[in-house]
Parts: C-alpha cells; sequence; structure tokens
C-alpha cells in the first residue's frame, strides 16, 4: 500500500470512528432500559471488551511491562474518562454531555502552558478564550449560574479533563501496541465504572436485568465500539497529523447531536447551540497547525 493509500484509509477510519461514537449512547441507554442502569451498562461493555481483547494483549505484555506505569497508566486513565463520559449519557442529554468532554482542548493548552511550561502561541489562547466563553454560554442559557446542572454533565466535563490529562501522557510515554493499548483502556474503563456502581445507586442493579438481552447487547457494544473501534483508532492516528485527527473526530458531536434530536427528542435551545459552536470552532482552533511549542 502506498503512502498516500495508508494515509487516506487512515482518515477513513478515524472519520467512521467519530460517526460511530456519535451513536454510542443508543446502546448505553438500551443496557439501561434492560435492567443494567448506572454504571453497570458500562461496567458490563467494557467487562466484555477487556475479556475479548485479552487473548491479543497477552502478545504484548512484554511491551507493558517495559513500558511500567509511564505507558501504561495514562492509557488506563483515558479508559477511565471514557466509562465516565459513557455513564454520563444516562443522566444527561447527549450533545451537552459530548460538548462539555470535546472541551479538551482548552484543558490541553492549559495543561501544556502551566505543567510543561511550554510557549503557549496566540492562536492557542484564542482557542481557551472561545472554549471557554462557549462554556459559560452553554450552561448559561436557562439564566442561572454557568455550571453543570446536573450528575452527567459533570461526567462529561470531568472526563474531558482527564482525557487531556491522559492524551498528554500518551503522547510523551511509551507506546503500547494497539490491541494491547486498547484492553488497558477498557480495563481501566471496567474497574472506573465498577467504582461508580455504589455512588450512582442505580434501582434494580443487574438482579432486574433481562440476562440475555443485557449480555448480547454488551458483548456486542464492548465488540464493536471499545475492542474494534479504538484499536483501529490507535492505529489510525499514529499515521495522521494530530489536527487533522482532531478535526475528524468532531464528526461525533455532531452525529451525536442530530441523533439524539431525531431519536430522543433531545432539542438544544438558541444558546446552548450557539454556546457548542463556540466549543468547536475552539477545537478547531487548537488543532491549527502551529510552530511546535517550545519551553518559555
Amino acid at each position: 500500500m502506498t503512502e498516500s493509500g495508508e494515509t487516506r484509509l487512515a482518515t477513513a477510519l478515524v472519520l467512521a470512528s467519530g460517526v460511530l461514537w456519535g451513536f454510542y449512547w443508543i446502546p448505553v441507554r438500551a443496557l439501561a432500559d434492560a435492567g443494567l442502569g448506572g454504571a453497570w451498562g458500562t461496567a458490563a461493555i467494557t467487562a466484555a471488551a477487556t475479556a475479548l481483547l485479552l487473548p491479543f494483549a497477552l502478545r504484548g505484555r512484554g511491551v507493558v511491562l517495559r513500558a511500567g506505569w509511564a505507558g501504561a497508566g495514562p492509557v488506563a486513565l483515558g479508559g477511565a474518562a471514557f466509562a465516565l463520559y459513557s455513564i454520563g449519557f444516562l443522566y444527561g442529554r447527549v450533545a451537552l454531555v459530548a460538548l462539555l468532554y470535546f472541551l479538551t482542548p482548552v484543558w490541553s493548552v492549559l495543561i501544556a502552558r502551566f505543567v510543561f511550561g511550554l510557549r503557549t502561541p496566540v492562536l492557542r489562547l484564542v482557542a481557551v478564550a472561545i472554549g471557554l466563553g462557549g462554556l459559560a454560554v452553554m450552561l448559561g442559557a436557562g439564566g442561572g449560574a454557568p455550571l453543570p446542572r446536573g450528575a452527567g454533565e459533570w461526567m462529561g466535563l470531568i472526563a474531558g479533563v482527564m482525557w487531556s490529562v491522559s492524551s498528554t501522557g500518551i503522547r510523551t510515554g511509551p507506546a503500547l501496541p494497539p490491541a494491547t493499548a486498547a484492553c488497558v483502556f477498557a480495563a481501566g474503563a471496567t474497574l472506573t465504572a465498577l467504582a461508580c456502581v455504589p455512588l450512582l445507586g442505580a434501582p434494580g442493579g443487574v438482579a432486574s436485568a433481562d440476562g440475555w438481552a443485557a449480555l448480547w447487547l454488551a458483548l456486542g457494544t464492548g465488540a464493536i465500539w471499545w475492542s474494534g473501534a479504538i484499536a483501529l483508532l490507535i492505529w489510525a492516528t499514529a499515521r495522521l497529523d494530530p489536527a487533522r485527527v482532531g478535526i475528524l473526530l468532531m464528526s461525533e458531536v455532531l452525529v451525536g447531536a442530530a441523533s439524539a434530536a431525531i431519536l430522543a427528542g433531545e432539542h438544544l435551545a438558541p444558546l446552548e447551540l450557539a454556546g457548542g459552536a463556540l466549543v468547536l470552532l475552539a477545537g478547531v482552533l487548537e488543532v491549527w497547525p502551529q510552530r511546535r511549542a517550545t519551553p518559555v
């Protein structure tokens, strides 16, 4: 395969991943309807993904041991972030949870500046200002304080911060093979979801679930989203410019908002739409090609 062909394939995979994750809220809510409410559904999905990936991941166990916490820790933290993001769909509107999560460019810039002491280009500062402004407009649309109003919105916001820390560690730490990284990612998500179970206290829990329906749905979701899509995304992102990856993945927000509006009747108010547009604009500006940042 020529280099241009590989680039086109990687681009298509990243775009397909963004579109696919835009529909992820559907099986999460379907599992809740089957009886796996609260964090139980996400725990079942990610545990299934971990089990499916484990045989492939064991081939790279030597790499994990050599990489140590510096290699596996950030990947597991990324899984923890995605677990909160997943659970958040049960407690908030899909579009708002996704938009709050996609504030990650703002947190990434702040981490680079204040943790690593990197010089921040003007366009990055503009992106931070626009992103925080969009956050204020979006959360203050109802006339109250510009703060998350429910558990789902808080989970989306916290997940975005955690993913920013995770992605920074993934970029700077030792790389893991795709299948191994996906397994560590899913395992981190499983542990986080299980830790959230007693905190959320979903009524009914596992005992009331429609056993076979929930099992097959969890296995299918874990296989498609957490195993296949994550492993392919890891492969593709290593072959593309980060700016292209960031912009392509924004398809997740657009597809999620549109699908939730059509299928669940979740519509955003005009001010929420305006704030969300500013958040997406901040994401585009943050990934816009820049000269490499240097220490102050």
